[in-house]
């Protein structure tokens, strides 16, 4: 059984998100969604709501599943879990350079462990969280980039922000 994790800070998901996990969840046995904690990230989403959401957006999937290890080292989760690939999604060539980065320095963490690179389509090739997140604190509309649940919590979220 081939097991791989996707570990990322989800805040929020995005349809490349859900994109790479389609995908991914074709060719391995088993994948992990991985919710995790970037210590240079601003959060909208605390890390229960990301955990939540995720669980919410792919609770149709029968191999993925949704987990929360927002301490660890993305090589440790996958050690734990009996995971032998990471997954990775890229947009552009940016992406690539940092990514593969981060490939090499798991590699020397894990030797065992393998970096797995999924190019998302051309109408997600733009998509970020970081994104999403600057166009709905300003009113956009941005209900097409990410799934139902998500454009839900935002409108939410976004609203309470204001109304505070």
């Amino acid at each position: 059984m081939v097991k791989a994790i996707f570990p990322g800070s989800f805040d929020p998901i995005t349809n490349g998100h859900v994109e790479t996990i389609q995908t991914a969840s074709k060719m391995f046995n088993k994948v992990y969604v991985v919710i995790m904690t970037n210590t240079s990230k601003k959060y909208l989403f605390d890390e229960d709501e990301r955990f939540k959401l995720a669980q919410d957006v792919f609770s149709d999937y029968e191999n993925v599943e949704v987990i929360a290890r927002p301490t660890d080292l993305a090589v440790n989760v996958a050690k734990d879990l009996g995971a032998q690939i990471i997954v990775r999604g890229l947009r552009n060539d940016a992406d690539f350079n940092y990514e593969r980065e981060i490939a090499a320095i798991n590699k020397t963490l894990a030797p065992n462990l393998n970096t797995v690179l999924l190019l998302t389509s051309p109408e997600n090739s733009f998509i970020s969280s970081s994104m999403i997140k600057e166009t709905a604190t300003f009113g956009g509309d941005v209900s097409h980039l990410v799934p139902r649940e998500v454009a839900q919590a935002l409108k939410i979220k976004m609203e309470s922000k204001y109304d505070a």
